[in-house]
């Protein structure tokens, strides 16, 4: 009996799985054509098939300047998310001090709060900067929402580390700089990596505060694509939106590849 309920769960937890990824993967039966249509609106079924648009979004330089902007701010503010969620995770995981729980609360709230909040304070405050449209608000702000990812990543990392290494490779004559670049980071590698390619997808892929805090000419990628949607009818917004979720897709593979392969190197 108790093998019975056990498969029947094992089956309703695959059903509602399956059930979620329909519904997140279905409407791309629909973009996926349309942004091969021959024809110039968005409209299904298309008339004929045709790569012009995927064309378009290659060689238009809007399309282009956009993703050169995803790119840079991506790149900028993984960077700071990264060297920031590191030394925060080593220094909430090891640190003993009052207000550790707090400060963790603190950093990790980005995960919680609405976007739009997030969108609007950020605005608020660069505003009495005089720093709306400068790239620099956007990547300070995707930095900020990014960080609490890679502080979870590099928490977990550091929550199976032995510290005798450390006190080990100090007793070979390492000073703390020296054993943290050449023992620590190389040991926690995989949730430092982990935690990057998430704050890069983050960045990559957000569109709310790049609203709030880019001007024309700085649009990224995704914030183009929300415009053209409300002031055209183009099917280069298809194709562009099909090479955004390709290109996430990939990143989020890596993810699981970085993954699995820490898992079995930790079983080894």
């Amino acid at each position: 009996m108790t093998f019975r309920a056990e498969r029947v769960r094992r089956w309703a937890m695959y059903s509602h799985t399956l059930l979620v990824l329909a519904f997140l993967l279905l409407p791309l039966l629909v973009i996926v054509p349309v942004s091969l249509t021959s024809g110039n609106t968005l409209i299904f079924p298309t008339p004929g098939v045709s790569l012009r648009w995927y064309e378009e979004v290659v060689t238009d330089p809007r399309w282009v300047g956009a993703l050169w902007n995803s790119l840079l701010v991506g790149v900028s503010s993984t960077m700071l998310a990264t060297i920031m969620g590191v030394l925060a995770a080593i220094g909430l995981a090891w640190g003993s001090f009052p207000g550790r729980k707090l400060i963790y609360a603190v950093a990790a709230a980005p995960l919680v709060a609405p976007i739009v909040i997030v969108g609007v304070a950020s605005f608020s405050f660069y505003a009495t900067l005089g720093l709306v449209g400068n790239r620099l608000s956007l990547v300070l702000t995707h930095a900020a929402l990014a960080v609490p990812v890679v502080l979870t990543t590099v928490t977990a990392s550091l929550a199976g580390f032995d510290r005798t290494l450390m006190r080990a490779a100090a007793s070979l004559g390492a000073g703390h700089a020296q054993a943290v670049v050449r023992v620590l980071l190389p040991l926690i590698a995989p949730g430092v990596a982990t935690g990057a390619l998430i704050a890069f997808i983050i960045s990559f892929d957000e569109v709310v505060v790049a609203s709030f805090l880019s001007v024309a000419e700085q649009r990224t990628l995704p914030r183009l694509i929300f415009s053209g949607v409300r002031e055209s009818v183009s099917p280069a917004i298809a194709a562009a939106a099909i090479l955004l979720i390709a290109f996430s897709a990939c990143l989020l593979g890596l993810v699981g590849w970085i993954q699995s392969r820490s898992k079995r190197g930790a079983r080894l």
